[in-house]
């Protein structure tokens, strides 16, 4: 198999992704919405691994052995199959009156469609004013993405947590092949047979399966290249961020700048590089079911929010945390549903929550193994320099300030709302994990704060373009200019006589 094997492997798991999109019913093709096609490529290679590892764990339950035949045939299968349901579904019957000639063959179509393409990608069917930016952000974008390939192909697994907590398992299932439980430190002395343990034995499996499914395409163990699923997960993500800002009415270059704010994340960059981490997955994974929440509030398509359900479910399978993540879904479509009465509902939800963290930080109980005591004591160097100073994140976190303060009125605004919520409690997570736990002892280190903030900056980056269009756009309408008193008094004119030609006829 080797490296072609893996190159296939994830292509094919990439193609079942996109054939389950567009298999989906629907009342609009993708390629008739702004950014529909951007967001099937990139939505569907997002869904096409996480089915995969689904995959992974019906095989282990059947008790069928992992192999690159025992996975890559059923999937094979199922992405032709769906693919030839959906182009016959798709496909315009030879008589449908659409405008075209006898003349107009399915090959005339198809290189009519390519050259549509290749101008949009290349630019030319934008204005001038946009073409050299949208050619700079697509040449930087596409470097970066080659750097990160590099990087992840040629690097060994490297950061602590990854080869101590999740690559452990991605050894033992890949060489047994099939899942097998690891215990805790108790049970593993106390155990008469085989056990294994790792330094999280209670973590989700998600990371590890990704691992497995690359080592099973590449026929051998090879902790550098089982990585490259992350790589393919932050080119899936920048699609679906381009699809999705289209969508939200944002013109090419604007969406393209925004694809571009994610993909500059430094500390994102850092974890395609050096991969192994469950972290950036689950904030590739958050950030598109929010875009997908978002999708279907606009459309009300079973499709988007069957893709929705399907990027949630993966929140909590790639981390513990990703259990708060996902139920931040609740509050965007609560205020998505109800504009006017929902911000209040999520609003008192957060007050009660918070209040209620407080009361029960008072008996210091354990939540998703933290410690929660009311003991208020943060290193506020540490947040500072992690935020504002550090390399981390660019200047996002200012960006972000400056958009809620410039942007104060506009933030629960029907298109800003629902996105303002989910960062609301976003901040409330983060912030009791960081202040009023155990996680606090970390901050000096730089550790725990930049991976636990990782999971919602994209989120936050996406809601800051929103803010400051929604606030711009109100700077561009012009204030009514209230009539002269002169003017008021000055009666109605005469109506032209009938014979009278219209000004129009005089040019």
């Amino acid at each position: 198999m080797d490296i072609i094997g893996l190159k296939f492997g994830l292509l094919l798991v990439w193609a079942f992704g996109i054939a389950c999109l567009a298999a989906l019913p629907r009342r609009t093709a993708f390629g008739d919405e702004p950014g529909g096609r951007a967001w099937l490529i990139g939505a569907g290679g997002l869904a096409g691994l996480f089915l995969a590892t689904l995959w992974l764990r019906a095989l282990s339950l059947a008790g069928i052995a992992f192999s690159a035949a025992t996975i890559a045939l059923p999937i094979l299968a199922a992405t032709l199959a769906l693919g030839a349901w959906s182009y016959r579904r798709n496909r315009r019957a030879p008589g449908e009156t659409d405008g075209t000639s006898a003349r107009d063959t399915p090959g005339a179509r198809m290189r009519g469609a390519l050259a549509e393409r290749g101008a949009a990608i290349s630019g030319r069917a934008l204005p001038a004013r946009d073409r050299l930016l949208w050619r700079l952000l697509l040449a930087w974008l596409a470097l970066r993405a080659l750097l990160l390939l590099v990087e992840v192909a040629t690097h060994p697994l490297f950061p602590w947590d990854a080869w101590t907590q999740w690559a452990t398992k991605a050894r033992v299932w890949y060489e047994l092949g099939r899942i097998v439980p690891f215990e805790r430190t108790d049970a593993w002395f106390a155990a008469t047979g085989v056990t294994y343990f790792d330094a999280g034995p209670n973590y989700p499996g998600t990371v590890g399966l990704m691992q497995v499914l690359a080592s099973n395409f590449l026929g051998r163990w090879d902790d550098t290249l089982m990585n490259l699923p992350f790589w393919m997960l932050a080119v899936a993500f920048a699609f679906a961020i381009y699809g999705a800002l289209r969508a939200m009415e944002f013109t090419p270059t604007w969406a393209l700048a925004g694809t571009w704010l994610v993909s500059s994340l430094p500390l994102a960059n850092t974890h395609v590089a050096l991969a192994g981490y469950a972290d950036l997955p689950l904030a590739i994974y958050f950030c598109a079911a929010i875009l997908a929440c978002l999708r279907w509030l606009r459309t009300r398509e079973l499709a988007d929010a069957a893709l929705a359900l399907l990027l949630l479910a993966a929140c909590p399978l790639l981390k513990i945390p990703g259990r708060i993540w996902a139920l931040l879904a609740a509050p965007a479509l609560l205020t998505g549903l109800l504009p006017r009465l929902g911000p209040r509902i999520v609003g008192a939800a957060y007050a009660a929550t918070v209040f209620g963290l407080l009361l029960l930080a008072q008996t210091s109980p354990v939540i998703m193994g933290y410690h929660l005591h009311l003991e208020f004591a943060p290193d506020w160097e540490a947040l500072a320099n992690s935020f504002f100073l550090y390399d981390n994140w660019h200047l996002l976190w200012y960006g972000a300030l400056a958009a809620a303060v410039l942007g104060r009125r506009q933030l629960l605004s029907p298109q800003v709302a629902p996105l303002t919520m989910v960062v609301a409690g976003g901040v409330i997570f983060v912030a009791f994990v960081l202040l009023f736990t155990n996680a606090r002892n970390w901050l000096s280190d730089q550790s725990t704060v930049n991976r636990a903030t990782l999971h919602m900056a994209p989120v936050v980056a996406i809601w800051m373009l929103a803010v400051f269009r929604a606030w711009t756009e109100t700077l561009r309408v012009p204030a009514a200019r209230p009539m002269p008193a002169a003017e008021e008094a000055l009666p109605p004119p005469e109506p032209a006589p009938e014979s009278a030609a219209p000004p129009a006829a005089a040019s």
